[in-house]
């Protein structure tokens, strides 16, 4: 009796034995980085090209190539975080350094700004002068994924100006101002107690792939008519809208509305003047047709037509985003009836007060008095 009943205790434990082994199989199948659980981690290749490393050591042998912007399935990790081992769409595994991979939610970020923007209307189109890395937000310590090679043709979206050594926490924050629609350009990034703060500009840009993110603006030429720049007296265009066509003998030229600021980063607006380069058939040249100084102006601008009615009729448009005097945003309608360009105030719509011009009225009562 005592012998069958240690037997019927030995079977139970051999019987526990083998469920755990078996429970313990199928949680390592499950934990494995090379299988196909839905909470496989992936990272993405952050640099030109990287080679996979078959051992973590200063002599190894390449097991592959990766190229910026693939997909790498993490299949195991090295505990100082260094290095990597990771699997290709194409089944190549190897090691690789941490440093050139960046992680799903900045993919994801990119992935939002793509939707985002896909449809947006350039407001300009620039030339990379040099491969640029492209950022998940406007700052030189924001995460990077994509990079774009030299002479390289990439839309402009949208601009904006960051402090030189801003945190990607002081970045997320002011993109959050930027998306509440508050002055997100203002002073406040400025430490008035501290050493003097560098403003940079950046562009939201899009290349041929539609991928959208920031690049460092001062790696951009804008791609601005030669003989429309050739008018900007000492600013920076950042802006040149076709408007119009006009025939001049066999050929076709076209008006443009210039955008123009000072040429320095960090402004708090986009741009600060407006001119309207209109063709004159008889001359054969282009002369300023409109222009208007001492603005405050922010991207996007969008242009159309509209029916006024009368001997107007159908017109030629353009609105800007502007701020008044008291910091008051609107948009400002223009209309363009070549070669003349005027401002238009909707039934009811007022315009904003008229600067004053106390240094102009000194000089003309100078003038009276001599």
């Amino acid at each position: 009796m005592q012998f069958q009943v240690i037997r019927r205790v030995a079977g139970r434990a051999r019987g526990f034995v083998c469920a755990a082994a078996v429970m313990a199989g199928l949680l390592g199948a499950a934990g494995c980085g090379g299988g196909t659980s839905d909470r496989a981690e992936y990272l993405y290749v952050a640099v030109p090209d990287a080679s996979l490393r078959d051992h973590v050591s200063t002599i190894y042998n390449k097991t592959g190539l990766v190229h910026n912007g693939e997909r790498l399935q993490v299949l195991e990790r090295i505990q100082n975080r260094r290095f990597v081992r990771v699997r290709t769409p194409r089944g190549e595994e190897g090691w690789i350094q941490e440093r050139f991979l960046t992680d799903q939610p900045t993919f994801d970020q990119f992935q939002r700004l793509a939707d985002q923007y896909k449809t947006a209307p350039p407001q300009a189109t620039a030339t990379v002068e040099v491969q640029v890395k492209v950022h998940v937000l406007p700052g030189r310590k924001a995460g990077y994924l994509y990079l774009l090679n030299e002479k390289q043709k990439v839309d402009l979206l949208e601009r904006r100006a960051a402090a030189r050594n801003a945190t990607p926490a002081q970045l997320r924050d002011k993109d959050k101002d930027k998306d509440k629609d508050t002055d997100s350009d203002s002073d406040d990034d400025k430490d008035t107690a501290g050493p003097e703060v560098v403003m940079e500009d950046w562009w939201l840009v899009r290349d041929p792939q539609n991928r959208v993110g920031w690049v460092l603006g001062r790696a951009l030429y804008l791609d601005i008519p030669l003989e429309i720049a050739q008018y900007a007296e000492g600013s920076r265009v950042i802006g040149a809208f076709p408007l119009d066509q006009v025939q001049d003998g066999d050929k076709k030229v076209p008006e443009y509305l210039a955008l123009l600021t000072e040429n320095k980063d960090g402004l708090p607006y986009d741009f600060s003047q407006v001119r309207v380069y209109t063709w004159n058939t008889r001359k054969h040249r282009y002369e300023t047709a409109y222009r208007e100084k001492n603005m405050n102006a922010s991207l996007p601008v969008t242009l159309g037509k509209q029916d006024f009615g009368g001997r107007e009729g159908t017109l030629l448009t353009f609105k800007l985003h502007v701020k008044d005097d008291d910091g008051k945003a609107r948009e400002q309608m223009y209309k363009f009836n070549p070669p003349i360009v005027r401002k238009f105030y909707a039934p009811g719509e007022e315009p904003p007060p008229a600067k004053t011009k106390k240094k102009s009225a000194d000089t003309k009562r100078t003038r009276r008095r001599g």
